[in-house]
């Protein structure tokens, strides 16, 4: 784990994450996430947990790999399709190194077929007020189109165990970070 860098204020656009009122966690303050599209398209996010780190389960790190499951843990999501398809990817970055990267192709229909081309790179980093985890996903690896809906999302698990789950925008009485609607944020592909 790195210690906390700064990011610079001019990088993107700062979202706080809301929690979903089904859940709780007392642990946290607030998550806030930061998304851009480079010029070479690959898309960087940014997550900022503040908060007591001592009430919240951090995965133990591990080799950077694909994973499943990550999602019943702390983990930081990313879901991202283009405005004019049903496709959409699921990307999951685990503190601990590993990360999971899904193509559906529509609501919650997954493509088992799918293998990611590359891997994210990610990044955690211990702050004085909470934790950080940087992201890099590499442009092969998102949905084609020149706009893209972002849906920017954590699962927080607490040290008793329960989990409070965090995004943009909560659009039913569950957590479900798959609905289209929950892909709030709108990014438009840089032009060569």
């Amino acid at each position: 784990m790195l210690t906390c860098p700064q990011i610079s204020s001019t990088a993107a656009a700062t979202h706080a994450l809301r929690r979903h009122p089904a859940s709780l966690c007392v642990a946290v303050r607030a998550i806030e996430a930061r998304a851009r599209l480079a010029e070479n398209g690959n898309l960087a996010l940014s997550y900022r947990l503040r908060g007591d780190p001592e009430g919240i389960r951090i995965p133990e790190p591990a080799l950077p790999s694909a994973s499943d499951g990550l999602w019943q843990h702390t983990c930081f999501e990313a879901f991202v399709a283009a405005v004019d398809g049903p496709e959409y990817r699921e990307f999951n970055f685990s503190p601990s190194g590993q990360w999971a990267n899904y193509r559906f192709s529509a609501g919650r229909q997954r493509d088992f077929g799918f293998i990611p081309a590359v891997a994210p790179q990610i990044a955690f980093h211990r702050c004085t007020d909470g934790r950080r985890l940087d992201a890099v996903i590499a442009s092969e690896l998102l949905p084609a189109g020149a706009i893209l809906n972002i849906g920017l999302a954590a699962v927080i698990e607490a040290r008793d165990g329960s989990a409070s789950y965090w995004a943009l925008t909560h659009c039913a009485a569950q957590p479900d970070f798959h609905l289209r609607q929950s892909f709030s944020l709108t990014l438009q592909r840089p032009t060569p």
